[in-house]
């Protein structure tokens, strides 16, 4: 009898050990899994995230809904980061981010978010964004030498770029789409594809990116893929295009 009460003590410690092993490699996992997260969005618990938004191009102060969607991806990240969130105007915010991750949603185009047109001018002098038009360019990302154009509801694409502004110590995102669709688009892929980026990307301290997105009246936002990697290009100006004056 006395044996198999033993052997019965035995059973349960080793039930009881191996419980609380694997809880424990579980939790520095999740652990883990989480600090590589906050660096690659460059962030850390206690901090502030300023998501800067923007408007409908033809009507002021009304944000479309998937515009909503891609910021409130941008603040369930925050605060899965244990981030507090600032929500800012892109007309009213004239300031560095400093010590706050920013995240900037929306083009610029018909001054929808101005912020945008500033980071693009002053941080990625390679990029250009044709303006709506009736024109075969209307839209269309031009990157050095490569150009994304807009196939509305087909396929379209959005800029998604990260880098450090002057006198501020996070980084700043900018969601550049084509259309609100894709800004909420680039917002869920970067939630769900962060560590494979990481782990194709020569630098996660800064990039610029190209998504494609695919058969969005089928697919909706998931239909979201990495098109082309263009770091080289979108921070050097270019070709015959003369640097902006520093002084």
């Amino acid at each position: 009898m006395a044996g198999v009460t033993l052997n019965v003590a035995i059973g349960l410690l080793t039930s009881m050990l191996s419980a609380a092993f694997v809880w424990l490699w579980q939790r520095g996992r999740n652990t883990r899994a989480l600090h590589r997260k906050a660096r690659f969005f460059g962030m850390r618990p206690g901090e502030t995230c300023i998501v800067v938004m923007n408007h409908k191009w033809d009507r002021p102060g009304v944000a479309a809904h998937h515009d909503v969607q891609a910021m409130v991806e941008a603040v369930v990240l925050a605060r899965e980061l244990g981030c507090e969130v600032s929500m800012r105007v892109s007309g009213d915010f004239r300031d560095s981010n400093g010590p706050c991750a920013e995240f900037c949603i929306g083009g610029p185009e018909n001054g929808s978010n101005v912020r945008t047109a500033g980071h693009l001018e002053h941080n990625l002098p390679g990029v250009e964004v044709r303006p709506f038009s009736d024109r075969p360019d209307s839209m269309a990302f031009v990157v050095g030498e490569e150009t994304f154009p807009w196939d509305r509801g087909r396929c379209e694409y959005v800029l998604v770029a990260k880098f450090l502004p002057l006198s501020a110590t996070r980084p700043v995102f900018v969601v550049c789409g084509q259309s609100a669709v894709t800004n909420h688009a680039a917002m869920v892929f970067l939630r769900r594809s962060h560590r494979e980026l990481s782990d194709r990307l020569a630098s996660t301290d800064r990039f610029c990116l190209i998504l494609r997105v695919d058969a969005i009246a089928t697919y909706g936002v998931q239909g979201t893929t990495l098109a082309r990697d263009v770091s080289a290009s979108a921070f050097e100006p270019r070709p015959g295009l003369r640097p902006a004056a520093t002084g």
